[in-house]
């Protein structure tokens, strides 16, 4: 027993990969026998992951989930945020630049509406939640969008560490629901084509629930979707801690 607790503790990063490649692995088979893919497995992975995460925190009582166990320390490197971006700039690869560019005005005007119309939901849920002060409202907005830009936002504006789970929270919510509910209305909403694929991820945004949502709906529309979804992350941790704070400064 403890030879193989040094062997964990020297190669955390490689019992991490097959942690999650088991997860992953398990819960696209419970998918497919089980649910007839009707959720993908992805989705549930996500959810498992964040009950996994919590109880972790619970029994080790500290701040990074399964991390803060020995055994399962390497889970915060490989969910840092350089295999994050990493893994969000790869999402792209493969995508064909000829037809990008042919959806380049319609991706630019899916980016604003969809950065637009969820920031301005995050903050009429905040205020729902009793927020009254810019800082607070712009975060859970920018927490709407991603929830990368909520803790960015919250970041670059000082806000509290309690606002800044909430606006987490409300990112990781949109994203199992854009994980779960694209494949389900993908026919209903014509997302069948690269151009389409482009203007969803610019409205929604999340770069992992529409890699995720289209890779059960169709693989071959990942790449596109990415593309934009990747931008929606950029623009929004460039506009919400800037443009979209001054703005709700001046109002409230």
């Amino acid at each position: 027993m403890e030879e193989l607790i040094k062997v964990v503790d020297k190669n955390g990063l490689i019992i991490a990969f097959i942690l999650v490649g088991l997860l992953t692995w398990l819960t696209d088979l419970f998918s497919k026998k089980i649910l007839d893919s009707k959720i993908p497995g992805s989705a549930i992975a996500i959810f498992l992951a964040l009950v996994f995460g919590y109880l972790g925190g619970v029994w080790a009582e500290g701040e990074n989930g399964l991390a803060d166990l020995k055994w399962f320390k390497g889970l915060a490197l490989l969910g840092g945020s350089m295999f994050r971006d990493f893994a969000i700039v790869a999402t792209a690869i493969g995508a064909s630049f000829v037809l990008i560019r042919k959806s380049g005005i319609l991706g630019l005007i899916s980016l604003v509406l969809g950065i637009a119309v969820f920031f301005l939901a995050g903050v009429g849920l905040a205020w729902a939640w009793g927020y009254r002060d810019a800082i607070s409202l712009c975060t859970i907005g920018a927490g709407a969008c991603t929830y990368i830009v909520g803790p960015v936002t919250g970041g670059a504006l000082g806000a509290s560490s309690e606002v800044i789970a909430l606006s987490i929270g409300t990112g990781v919510v949109k994203t199992i629901a854009v994980t779960i509910l694209t494949p389900i209305f993908a026919k209903k909403i014509g997302l069948d084509s690269p151009s389409a694929a482009m203007a969803f991820g610019g409205i929604m945004g999340t770069s992992s629930g529409v890699a995720a949502g289209l890779a059960a709906t169709d693989p071959k529309l990942v790449p596109y979707g990415a593309v934009t979804a990747t931008f929606y992350t950029g623009l929004g941790c460039l506009v919400c801690p800037s443009l979209f704070y001054l703005l709700l400064e001046s109002l409230f």
